[in-house]
This record gives structure tokens, C-alpha cells and sequence, in this order.
């Protein structure tokens, strides 16, 4: 039989009372001290394997953010024929397949891809949008409203799909945009007007990394030039473009560096060159070789290492912390939400809701009675259009009676007439027959007379 106390080393009172008072209880703990240290010499150690502590809880976050994965957004906005295309094609080392779109539309368009990439075990939701036809009209007056429409109609999705009762964000597809890359043509003189209307309006809506596409096409000296003239027109004009983040010490002194060289004066290219012993991507020319990741050559390096590798987190927590917070704060006042009441108070989401609730009953009820008399001042005006109408057709049938009764007579009249005329004429025929007949009559008896004389006379 196995005895309790060894069966149960760590029990405090052997009797089994549950009284602390217990004159036994100093003993029987002794006892059972004593018990439990004969007993741990020969239990097993089980190993940890690893730390254990609550600053594992980033690698937490890092395992369940990798297993989800991310996603990432990026709205291209340029003319057609600057490069958009394929420098994202050599940004992410990936030939995305598209349809060729065509560049007689009207107005802008906004064409939308989404791509699975995945590097290492971390996998990539990267959606690519393009401005179809950006610059092609004739009159560019309206051509930023297409991108900012789309915009908005992101962040408005977004906002649905929060304001719902019953939320999927863990699993919802986020399509707001994360990053604009603007793509500046390579004129070397100054910004087009197009551009600074539509980075203006875009500024308070979108982070803007703008980039001079192409810069192949002009010198060193006058690229220098032109940076510094697009910089200078853009803090002119106060447009606000994306600053890369200083306040983590990790990462401050590149970013502090890099937002000296703004704007990136890019090539693209897919076409792989041998240059020494290696394939690089370039773009080759009767003149010489120009190299993508050459930093000598362009600053393609310095996009994709801000872009990608540095400020990619930073760009989505932007975008929801600031302009997604900004349309939203907006978008909610528009509705008659707010935090505090004219004294400054604490306004529950509840209070907020019955007071526009009673605010929109009241005016319901304000436009429901001008409607209603509304309504019967329209009645009553038809009644009296109406009743003048009714009274016009009794007139008019009055006169048409009238007319209808004279002409009735006037026909009766003429029928009598006739029918005199017509008695008159029978009586006259009548007679005429008469007549007719008896002088038939008497031609005839004329007639045998004459031939009886006539033949008496031959006899003679």
C-alpha cells in the first residue's frame, strides 16, 4: 500500500484537516519537508529549451506576422512611355505579365494587378497600380480627380469594413495605397504644371516618392540642376512628399541621408549585359553601358533600399496612421460624429448616435409636414385646375349642344324641303305621263284615221 505522505510530499497537514491552527501542524510540515527533499533527490530534471521570459514575445509577433504575410501597394502615376513598367519589373526582379492597354481613352484610367511573391518563407501581396493614359488628353484639367477617386474609394472600403458589426480585418484584403511612386519626365528645365496639380492633390492622401524616370536622357550636371529645381518648385508650390523616418536610431542616419538625394533619378531595365565576369541588368547604347546598380549610374539602389528593404513597415504605418486617419476623421464628421460636446465634454459613440439620430427624426419630420402641405396645396390646386377644366367642357358640350341642336333643325328644314320638292316633282311626272299617254293615244286614233282614209281613197 503506498503510503500518502510519500504519494503526496508537498501535503502541509498529514491529518487532513485544512486548519492552520492545528497543534500538529508544525510537525506534520516538517515531516513533510523532509519527505518532499528525500523524494526530489531522485526525480527527474527536465531541461528548458530556451529562455524563458516575456521578451520572446517579439519573435512571437515576427513568427504570426511571416505566417500571415503582408501585403504592399503601390500607385505608379506618370505619363505614358516614361519607364512605369518596367522599372517595377526590375524593382522586384519579376517579369509581371499584364495586358498592353491602350492609350486613346478619353480619360484617365486606373488599372489594377495583384501579385503572390514570396522571398525566403515571407511571402508578398503586392498590388500595382497604373495610371492608363495620364497626360495623353488634350485638356489635363481633370486628370488627378480619376487617382484620387480610386484613392478614396480604398480608404472608403476600408472604412466599411471597420464600421461593421461583425469585422474580418484579419483576413481582409487591404487595397489602400501604401506608396506613390511619381515618375517625372526627364525634360531637365522644370516641373510640368500637370505634375504639380496632381502631387498637390495627392499629398494629404497618398506618401509621394517622386522619381525622375528615365535619367539616362540627360547629363550629370544638368540632372543635378534639375533635382535642385524640383525641389526648390515643390517646397515653392507646398507640396508635401514623403520624408523617410529619422526617429529610429537604427535606421536614422540613411534615411537622413537619403532625403538629401530626393528625387531618385532612375533607369530600368530588364535586359542583362555582361559587364567584366558578371550579367548585370543595363541599358546598352552605341556610346557606352549604362548600369542599373551601378549607384555612379543612377540611384535605383537608394529607391529599392528606401522602398523595400528600409521603410516598407514605415510606408504602411504612415498610411493608416495618417492619411487613412486623416479620411476617416473627416469622413466621420461629415456624418455628425465627434469626440466632445460644445462644453468640452467626453461624447459617447452612443450619445453621438442619438443625437444625430434625433437630429435626423427632427428634420424628417420638418421636410415629412412640408411635404404633406406641400401635397395639399398641390391638391388643392389641381382641384381647382380641375373644376376649371370641368367647367369649360360643360360649356364647350353646352355650345356643341347648341351648335348640335341648329344644325339638327337646320337638316330637318332642308329635309322637309326636299320632300316638298320631291312630292312637287312626282306630281309634275305624273302629270307629264298623263299627258304623254294621251296624246298616244290620240296620235294613234290620228293615225288608223288617216290610213282608213287612205285606203278608202286607193279603192277609189
Amino acid at each position: 500500500m503506498v503510503d500518502p505522505a510519500v504519494s503526496s510530499p508537498l501535503r502541509p497537514f498529514c491529518c487532513g484537516c485544512s486548519a492552520a491552527s492545528c497543534s500538529e501542524a508544525p510537525t506534520r510540515t516538517m515531516a513533510a519537508t523532509e519527505i518532499a527533499r528525500q523524494a526530489g533527490e531522485g526525480a527527474r530534471a527536465i531541461p528548458l529549451s530556451g529562455h524563458v521570459g516575456f521578451d520572446s514575445m517579439p519573435d512571437q509577433l515576427v513568427n504570426k506576422s511571416v505566417n500571415h504575410g503582408f501585403c504592399f501597394n503601390i500607385l505608379c502615376v506618370g505619363e505614358t512611355g516614361v519607364g512605369k513598367s518596367t522599372l517595377m519589373d526590375t524593382l522586384f526582379n519579376t517579369k509581371f505579365e499584364g495586358e498592353p492597354t491602350q492609350h486613346n481613352q478619353p480619360g484617365v484610367q486606373l488599372k489594377s494587378n495583384t501579385y503572390e511573391l514570396q522571398e525566403s518563407n515571407v511571402r508578398l501581396k503586392l498590388t500595382m497600380v497604373n495610371t492608363v493614359g495620364f497626360g495623353d488628353q488634350i485638356n489635363k484639367e481633370d486628370s488627378y480627380k480619376s487617382i484620387v477617386e480610386f484613392i478614396d474609394t480604398q480608404f472608403e472600403a476600408y472604412l466599411q469594413e471597420e464600421l461593421k458589426i461583425k469585422r474580418t480585418l484579419h483576413s481582409y484584403h487591404d487595397t489602400r495605397i501604401h506608396a506613390c511612386l511619381y515618375f517625372i519626365a526627364p525634360t531637365g528645365h522644370s516641373l510640368k504644371s500637370l505634375d504639380l496639380v496632381t502631387m498637390k492633390k495627392l499629398d494629404s492622401k497618398v506618401n509621394i516618392i517622386p522619381i525622375i524616370a528615365k535619367s539616362d536622357a540627360i547629363s550629370k550636371s544638368e540632372l543635378t540642376k534639375f533635382k535642385i529645381k524640383i525641389t526648390s518648385e515643390l517646397v515653392s508650390n507646398g507640396v508635401q512628399i514623403y520624408q523617410f523616418p529619422t526617429d529610429d536610431e537604427t535606421v536614422a542616419e540613411i534615411n537622413s541621408t537619403m532625403n538629401g538625394h530626393l528625387p531618385f533619378a532612375v533607369v530600368g531595365s530588364t535586359e542583362e549585359v555582361k559587364i567584366g565576369n558578371k550579367m548585370v541588368k543595363a541599358r546598352q547604347y552605341p556610346w557606352g553601358t549604362v548600369q542599373v546598380e551601378n549607384e555612379n549610374h543612377c540611384d535605383f539602389v537608394k529607391l529599392r533600399e528606401m522602398l523595400i528593404r528600409v521603410n516598407m513597415e514605415d510606408l504602411r504605418e504612415q498610411t493608416h496612421t495618417r492619411h487613412y486617419e486623416l479620411y476617416r476623421r473627416c469622413k466621420l464628421e461629415e456624418m455628425g460624429f465627434k469626440d466632445t460636446d460644445p462644453d468640452s465634454k467626453p461624447f459617447s459613440l452612443q450619445e453621438t448616435y442619438e443625437a444625430k439620430r434625433n437630429e435626423f427624426m427632427g428634420e424628417l419630420q420638418k421636410k415629412e409636414e412640408e411635404m404633406r402641405q406641400m401635397f395639399v396645396q398641390r391638391v388643392k390646386e389641381k382641384e381647382a385646375e380641375l373644376k376649371e377644366a370641368e367647367k369649360e367642357l360643360h360649356e364647350k358640350f353646352d355650345r356643341l349642344k347648341k351648335l348640335h341642336q341648329d344644325e339638327k333643325k337646320k337638316l330637318e328644314d332642308k329635309k322637309k324641303f326636299l320632300d316638298d320638292e320631291l312630292n312637287i316633282f312626282k306630281q309634275k311626272k305624273t302629270a307629264a305621263e298623263l299627258l304623254q299617254s294621251q296624246a298616244q293615244q290620240a296620235g294613234g286614233s290620228t293615225t288608223l284615221k288617216r290610213d282608213k282614209e287612205r285606203k278608202n281613197s286607193g279603192f277609189l
